[in-house]
């Protein structure tokens, strides 16, 4: 069995790098967050104090960021009067934009939205670029969110850990 001090250390640099990833775009930061929960049990067993409905809560907030995060372009298109088409655009550029870090994380939802809602949906210039600044919103909302939601992952399994 490893040591207490070795299993919080290691413990406390995952959760320091999961927190890192939900500000830095390419690192998996709320599945980092959960394996730091799953390598604390496992380094530690009866000892670690993660209860089982943890890893629940944890797995529950891992998919809402993440479905979230690919959705938020998409959401933000269709809050800013944006059709299916600039919706599907800005979800696509989203997701080619991820392999253009940092700026494709901005520009992938905008060109992709107003793409769409200019060529699909026929939309004037203008519309198609409220559309486009929409998704562009919905994305920085998301990545919001995805900071609160790891957030609250490393307080609920410390609280979990420590105090439960």
């Amino acid at each position: 069995m490893i040591g207490i001090g070795v299993a919080w250390m290691v413990t406390i640099c995952l959760l320091i790098l999961g927190f890192l990833g939900t500000l830095i775009p390419f690192l998996p930061g709320h599945l980092i967050l959960f394996f730091a929960a799953v390598g604390h049990w496992l380094m530690l067993r009866d000892e670690s104090g993660v209860e089982w409905w943890t890893f629940v809560v944890l797995g529950v907030l891992l998919l809402v960021s993440q479905i979230l995060e690919f959705m938020s372009g998409a959401i933000g298109t269709r809050w800013f009067g944006g059709t299916r088409w600039g919706a599907g655009g800005a979800l696509i550029g989203g997701i080619v934009g991820m392999f253009f870090m940092p700026f494709g994380l901005i520009l992938g939802p905008l060109i992709g939205s107003m793409l769409c809602e200019f060529v699909f949906a026929k939309k004037e210039v203008r519309p198609a670029t409220v559309s486009g600044v929409g998704s562009v919103l919905g994305t920085l909302a998301g990545l919001v969110i995805k900071v609160v939601v790891g957030v609250m992952m490393i307080v609920w399994f410390v609280v979990d850990v420590i105090w439960i």
